[in-house]
């Protein structure tokens, strides 16, 4: 068995948008895998006081590193803020500059960023799913057409477009999913898997249901990551770290209805609502290095391939990881 991939997850938010920069560069130094970036046009909580455009960070963390992959974590090409043509366009750029090194990470989408575009109402969940599976086939499209091509789907039409400046790679699609049907989405329409559930939901339903649709699709799911993100809190008293989360709104998160909420304030004040064990169940509050290296081997002995630690823009946290546990990892032997 193969030691997990380790990457970091750097967030949207919290800080100005040179600290992306200065964190995946960082990010490189210690050895991890890739720095994903989030795409949101508002932070999740109003707290967070910041929140950057992505597509603007990423070429600079690039130029900024030699071999550090970059990756968005998520975006959303359903046709509001983005349609799968400017994804495509913008993907393929980066990768003609930087060939090998951008990942493209998508999912259905939040309302927080994303409701305001669809004037007629914000699709439900079983749309968006259809539309981003629409969305991939179109973006390869554009990345593979040697000429000019048409495209009629149920929720994107195109007459007579070419993609001019192509990939020089391919480019992984990563699609980020939560449940059984979202899963299976992604082994029929993705090259990866990316989600953030318990080990035991990843083992029982996610990866299974990933990997059947992947052979139902004529794919080889030995050579799909299956990539988990895992949030790390780093304080030593777990009643502490509860008492933060709620006061600072980040509880709010662990809330479904939170997903389809226009306001980062009405989320942070669904914070106050949410009950200490929900959030001990939903995060993972650590104090030591072993505690992370024992998370990570739990998900790499379940089918976890890679896995992504979400820390936000702090870097001091990838230097923790970086020194006292990438290094347990990168000398660990193949198994």
């Amino acid at each position: 068995m193969k030691p997990p991939k380790l990457s970091v997850d750097i967030g949207e938010s919290y800080n100005d948008p040179i600290a992306f920069v200065e964190c995946a560069t960082v990010a490189e130094k210690y050895g991890f895998d890739t720095a994903w970036f989030g795409d949101h046009l508002l932070p999740w909580t109003h707290n967070r006081r910041r929140c950057s455009f992505v597509w603007s960070i990423m070429p600079v963390a690039l130029d900024r590193t030699k071999k550090l992959r970059i990756g968005v974590f998520v975006t959303v090409p359903v046709g509001g803020r983005y349609h799968p043509l400017v994804i495509a366009q913008a993907a393929a750029t980066l990768d003609n500059m930087y060939p090998g090194r951008f990942s493209l990470g998508v999912g259905s989408g939040e309302a927080m960023s994303d409701a305001m575009f669809f004037p007629k109402g914000w699709p439900d969940w079983n749309e968006r799913i259809e539309r981003l599976a629409e969305a991939i086939a179109l973006i390869r499209k554009a990345w593979e057409s040697d000429d000019y091509f048409s495209f009629q789907g149920k929720y994107f039409k195109v007459d007579n477009f070419f993609l001019y400046t192509k990939p020089k790679t391919e480019i992984p699609i990563c699609f980020s999913a939560l449940g059984r049907k979202s899963a299976a989405y992604a082994g029929t329409y993705a090259d990866h898997l990316v989600t953030i559930n318990h080990a035991e939901t990843c083992r029982d339903v996610i990866f299974p249901s990933f990997e059947s649709s992947a052979r139902k699709a004529g794919k080889d799911h030995l050579k799909m990551e299956k990539m988990v993100a895992v949030n790390l809190q780093f304080f030593k008293n777990k009643n502490d770290g509860v008492e933060e989360l709620r006061r600072n709104g980040e509880a709010g998160l662990l809330l479904k209805e939170s997903r389809d909420e226009k306001d980062p304030r009405v989320i942070q004040k669904l914070s106050q609502s949410v009950s200490s064990e929900r959030i001990l169940a939903g995060k993972n509050f650590i104090s030591s290095p072993e505690e992370v290296i024992e998370l990570t081997e739990r998900y790499s002995k379940i089918g976890a391939t890679h896995v992504i630690y979400d820390i936000q823009s702090f870097r001091d946290r990838i230097e923790f990881l970086g020194e006292k546990v990438v290094p347990f990892f990168l000398q660990k032997p193949e198994r």
